[in-house]
């Protein structure tokens, strides 16, 4: 018997998807990391807004790919759409207390 009812995106399944974006300097995980500064779910329409630890840091592109791939392969999800950020800027303040741990913060 199929299920009826459609699976629903939420915010929370986006935020599970992200934690497979890994910094790869640091070894954790962006929702850790506190670098994913936003989800916007509209119709299966998600947008992502998220930053670097620097503005210089090079991994930009594969860190969109990753966005794309990861969070596309969630049930409901139409289009993934990410924007890359600086402002407000990262602090390590924004990392969960396991990463701060981790990273002996």
């Amino acid at each position: 018997m199929a299920d009826e009812s459609a699976a629903v995106l939420s915010e929370e399944d986006v935020m599970d998807a992200l934690s497979n974006v890994i910094d790869p300097e640091l070894g954790l995980d962006f929702v850790e990391l506190g670098l994913i500064y936003g989800v916007e779910l509209l119709d299966g329409n998600v947008k992502v807004t998220f930053t670097l630890t620097t503005p210089g840091c090079p991994i930009g592109p594969q860190v969109n790919e990753q966005i794309e791939e990861f969070v596309g392969e969630l049930d409901g999800v139409k289009t993934v759409a990410s924007e890359m950020v600086f402002t407000p800027a990262w602090s390590p303040d924004l990392m969960s207390e396991d990463a701060k741990f981790a990273l002996g913060y």
